[in-house]
């Protein structure tokens, strides 16, 4: 059993001030050397000053054994090289990476370990580095599939410089065998070491800034979002007592016929521009490439506005109107402008 780190210091304190009074009746006694301590009877110090100072005694003659903990020093998976002569294509810098990754691979299985993260370091002949983490989705040992990893980022890759050196650093982590699923819940991946390799080439071609998984902006404005590195974290798989019970009604709430009967809006991609005809500021009569009539019903305008800080202030007034022919739609006015976001179906 463990102890907890607070009351390791609070024994620590108690021995350290208990060490001071024994030092203290000693020194009152005359004894100010490990030579003077050691010829006093051991019997007569236990009985007097406590076990503490039998232990003190026992160090001062050279009884007592402080048993050496031998403690492993994390090993490093590290590869690293320095051309003699500086580089300027590729090949080499595969070569040598090949090598890397098959003496990488050794290493990690004699230990039973597996790479879950790859580090490129390159150093160029003007001193500046460049450096790439891969993560890899299903840690693994296959030295095709790694090299896969890299040959794939650095087809496209090009630098000012020359090469001098090249380093390539592995993050270990234990295998973890997957479960079989039944194969009507499986939610995993098959294979995500190839959607890895898809993914790279996606960004070889089409750069960074243009793969990844679509977040939602903290802000109002319609359509707003930012591109972030595809997560490789999946969640685990669904487990099927959450989703189902013997009970088939306990989990299953009731169906409303109000939320089903509530119309929904079918989005135009892009929106469509639109000429409002305007009477005491409200809308009459919207013309548009998609829809056009005379306005029988509205509400609005619904206000929005954001970022008036910098340059990308924004305000919209929506409006939600039913023409003549019984059309319901979403639209909104920017400024001056008028766009069609949808139709409510």
């Amino acid at each position: 059993m463990k102890r907890s780190p607070a009351l390791n210091s609070a024994a620590a304190k108690d021995r350290e001030a208990e060490i001071k009074r024994i030092l203290a009746i000693l020194h009152k006694w005359g004894i100010h050397t490990l030579g003077q301590l050691a010829v006093l009877d051991k019997q007569e110090i236990s009985i007097r000053l406590g076990p503490e100072a039998v232990r003190m005694w026992e160090q001062a003659n050279g009884q007592s054994n402080r048993p050496l903990q031998l403690v492993r020093p994390p090993e490093s998976f590290e590869e690293s090289f320095e051309f003699e002569n500086e580089i300027e294509t590729a090949e080499p810098l595969l070569f040598i990476l090949r090598r890397f990754l098959e003496q990488l691979s050794l290493r990690l299985g004699s230990v039973y370990l597996v790479a879950k993260e790859l580090t490129l370091r390159i150093t160029f002949a003007n001193k500046q580095q460049y450096e790439r983490c891969f993560k890899i989705p299903q840690p693994t040992n296959d030295v095709d599939l790694l090299f896969r990893m890299l040959h794939t980022h650095l087809e496209n890759f090009k630098s000012e410089h020359p090469i001098t050196a090249v380093l390539l650093d592995t993050k270990p982590a234990k295998p973890v065998s997957q479960p079989r699923m039944l194969s009507g819940f499986e939610t995993s991946l098959r294979d995500p070491n190839q959607l890895y390799e898809t993914l790279a080439r996606l960004v070889a071609l089409l750069g960074s800034d243009r793969v990844g998984t679509p977040v939602l902006d903290e802000t109002h404005r319609p359509d707003a979002f930012h591109l972030e590195p595809f997560s490789w974290d999946f969640g685990g798989t669904i487990s099927v007592s959450s989703h189902y019970s013997s009970d088939a009604t306990e989990h299953v709430p009731p169906i409303s016929t109000n939320a089903m009967s509530k119309p929904a809006l079918r989005r135009f991609r892009q929106n469509i521009a639109a000429s409002v005809l305007l009477a005491d500021e409200h809308p009459i009569h919207l013309r548009s490439g998609q829809v056009s009539g005379v306005v029988s019903r509205q509400r609005g305008p619904y206000r929005a506005s954001g970022n008036w800080w910098d340059e990308k202030i924004w305000s919209r007034s929506e409006w939600d109107l039913e023409l003549g022919n019984n059309v319901l739609v979403r639209c909104h006015q920017s400024g001056e402008s008028w766009e069609v976001d949808g139709v409510y179906d």
